[in-house]
Formats: structure tokens, sequence, C-alpha cells
């Protein structure tokens, strides 16, 4: 078992910066592949992130050099930090976790926060 409470979303302008943190609970949480995912109204929900036990990064194109995920171990916290945010970055971000086969495709994660709402006005 493992929970996980995002927050940190809010209301920003285009352009600006914003930092998601996601709680998990759980003694074997630095054992947890984590991932970032959004879904925007009317959209299938899309990966954003990944972020293995050991460090390693992947992004998905649209926010490759504008997005970086990190996690601290010992704070059993991962983060989305968000920079020069454009108006098609508005959705609910939820955090994800998972293990080495967990990639692209929502299903393949193991466990899902709640959300929390990022939205970007032009």
């Amino acid at each position: 078992q493992v929970q996980l409470v995002e927050s940190g979303g809010g209301l920003v302008q285009a352009g600006g910066s914003l930092r998601l943190s996601c709680a998990a609970s759980g003694r074997a949480f630095s054992t947890y592949a984590m991932g970032w995912f959004r879904r925007a109204p009317g959209k299938e929900r899309e990966f954003v992130a990944r972020i293995s036990w050991s460090g390693n990064t992947y992004y998905t194109n649209s926010v490759k050099g504008r997005f970086t995920i990190s996690r601290d171990n010992a704070k059993n916290t991962v983060y989305l930090q968000m920079h020069s945010l454009k108006p098609e970055d508005t959705a609910a971000y939820y955090c994800a976790a998972g293990n080495s086969g967990s990639g692209l495709g929502p299903a393949t994660w193991d466990y899902w926060g709640q959300g929390t709402q990022v939205t970007v006005s032009s």
C-alpha cells in the first residue's frame, strides 16, 4: 500500500512557474519509480515525466526543457518544477508510483494521487 497526495496547483499566467509536490506514504518509497501525468478536459490522461529509484528521468517532448521532475527520498516527496508555463499545460496533474515497467501508459502504474489542478491563463 502507498498513498499519494499532490499539492501546489493553482492559477498562473503564461510564462510563469509553479512547483507541484507529491507526498507519499510507505517505507518502500525509495524503491518506486515515480511519475507525473496530466489530464486536460475532454482528453485522455497523458504522461508528463518519470523518475526512477536511482534518479534517471524521462520527459514527454512537450515539457522537455521546461519541467523538471525530482525526488527527495528523505521526505518521501516527488516534485514537478514547471516553468515557462503555457495555456496548453492547463490540466489536472496526477502523481503515480510504479516499478521498472511503469512508463508511458497510465495502466502500467500501480498507485495514483487524487490530482491537483493547474490553470495557465493567457
